[in-house]
């Protein structure tokens, strides 16, 4: 209460400021007005491990099912959910299930495999609307995973019919927990059959694996088996409008599927996100980051309508250790609605290993007509994402890290033009590529090389703080304006000789300034990791 009440009257005191009897007081308490930072608190330096350790401690944390935490409050967590991620509580049954929006994202989790592992959640779609729902799953901290383990979404009609091939992933040879996401998807167009007509549609989440520690030998001392303890689950609904006219109900059967030359020069910094909403933009280039056992980093690389991205992973040589890790690090792609394209992984033994992904055709909303999920992922222009994890398994070997990491990203052809949708999707810019891999940034980056904006991968307070340097720059730029504004037409009207007096007590701030108008994803292949 008394910090609000302090706040409040520091804030009627900028406004009786304006109240003033001269434009020199008015162009003061304009200056005065400007947001500034809490004093006696030293600020780290953008990057460092004090900066995110300060940024996780201040976030703003939307906590889910169950509690869980996140990356925000937990240093250990491996993955921060969206700030504005809705908590929702998947229905064991059709009857009980809760609405998703499109364009929303949900947070949720999901208990142990079996009959408790599955989740219902519903939908109410239109008869001309694409819809495709992206459910990523995250255990715990402490949880083990096996080969098996893996999650499976679909979306059913009300008669119980698959509209599409389920979305499957499993953790595969890695056995290292980390968030894996899977996708289903309701189409309107091409030769479809089932799930056309308007009504209400129900996401199917499932755990798949083992079924419990019971199958596996005994779990280490202070851990978990991955069917012992929940899955903490984002969700996230997208809409896609139909088209104004059919078009071609077949995929492109040629396009370039040759390899391209490697991409060599020095690396630039950039830290990359702990989840797909905080996922750091990358644009073509290579690009340099350190990554640890057990973690898993995002990044996000703009891709237009007739491009082709082609993306490499090197993880460098251990300063220590012997050994090697079947699968050590592995590099997945997912499209604009985090739908699974394709994946690579790597071995390691301690020295430099690379791996990258095969060629990948160019974006074109008739791949989604292929039957290979490589293809038929590639639908969209948008952001694709680039997540990394590296095994937990190599601390075990080779230290704890970080290892250096080297990802060289390459976007071949010309932007064109895209479908003639019948409507927006939802969310609005879901299908748009963001310029220059930097959202609007310009790809700039700051002295040590991290990206001058915020992302979960622990950069969320800098972007925070430069809002407020923004926001506070932009109020002083229009106070002053307006000031010098009011001071030319008060010495011009004083060169009239008749002049009306003005009352000391009028709001000479409340004249407001003329605005200028403005200028003109089947995707049923079972995945291994």
């Amino acid at each position: 209460m008394g910090r609000r009440t302090k706040g409040r009257r520091a804030g009627d005191g900028c406004a009786r400021s304006w109240h003033g009897r001269t434009l020199a007081a008015t162009a003061a308490a304009a200056a005065l007005c400007v947001p500034l930072a809490p004093a006696g608190r030293a600020v780290a330096a953008p990057g460092t491990a004090e900066a995110r350790t300060a940024d996780a401690r201040t976030a703003d944390v939307t906590t889910g099912a169950e509690g869980a935490s996140t990356a925000a409050d937990d240093p250990s967590a491996p993955y921060a959910f969206a700030e504005d991620a809705a908590p929702v509580e998947g229905a064991s049954g059709t009857t009980d299930s809760e609405l998703l929006r499109p364009g929303r994202t949900y947070r949720s989790s999901v208990g142990v495999a079996g009959r408790d592992g599955r989740l219902y959640y519903r939908l109410e779609l239109d008869a001309v609307s694409d819809a495709y729902v992206s459910v990523t799953a995250v255990p715990r901290p402490g949880a083990t995973v096996s080969y098996s383990d893996g999650l499976k979404v679909s979306l059913q009609d009300a008669n119980g019919r698959n509209c599409s091939f389920s979305g499957t992933v499993h953790f595969g040879a890695t056995q290292s927990p980390h968030p894996v996401a899977a996708w289903a998807s309701r189409e309107t167009s091409g030769e479809q059959y089932a799930c056309q007509a308007a009504g209400t549609y129900y996401v199917v989440v499932e755990r798949t694996g083992a079924g419990g520690s019971r199958s596996r030998t005994t779990v280490p001392s202070g851990t978990g088996s991955s069917a012992a303890l929940p899955w903490d689950l984002e969700l996230g609904y997208v809409s896609e409008p139909g088209l104004k006219s059919s078009g071609s109900t077949s995929a492109p059967e040629v396009w370039d599927s040759a390899s391209p030359g490697p991409l060599v020069g020095a690396a630039k910094s950039r830290r990359g996100g702990a989840g797909f909403s905080g996922a750091a933009p990358l644009g073509q280039g290579v690009w340099k980051d350190g990554i640890s056992p057990g973690e898993t980093l995002f990044y996000k690389v703009p891709v237009d309508w007739g491009q082709q991205v082609h993306a490499t992973v090197d993880l460098g040589s251990a300063s220590g250790g012997e050994g090697s890790v079947g699968t050590a690090l592995v590099m997945s792609l997912y499209n604009p609605v985090r739908g699974l394209v394709d994946d690579v992984g790597s071995g390691y033994d301690g020295r430099q290993r690379s791996a990258a992904l095969d060629p990948l055709p160019p974006v074109a909303y008739e791949n989604r007509y292929a039957l290979a999920d490589r293809v038929s992922g590639m639908r969209f222009a948008g952001s694709y994402y680039l997540v990394v994890h590296l095994a937990a398994q190599v601390a075990d070997r080779f230290g704890e890290g970080p290892f250096g990491l080297t990802l060289r990203v390459r976007v071949d052809g010309k932007a064109g033009k895209g479908p003639a949708y019948d409507g927006s999707p939802t969310p609005r810019d879901v299908f748009t590529a963001p310029e220059d891999g930097s959202d609007g940034t310009g790809g700039e980056t700051a002295a040590d090389g991290a990206v001058g904006t915020g992302n979960g991968g622990g950069d969320a307070g800098r972007g925070g703080v430069m809002k407020l340097i923004a926001v506070g720059g932009i109020g002083t730029g229009t106070l002053l304006t307006l000031t010098l504004g009011l001071w030319t037409v008060i010495a011009r009207r004083r060169t009239v000789r008749t002049v009306r007096p003005v009352p000391e007590d009028a709001d000479t701030a409340s004249a407001s300034l003329p605005t200028r108008a403005p200028a003109p994803w089947e995707h049923g292949a079972t995945r291994g990791r």
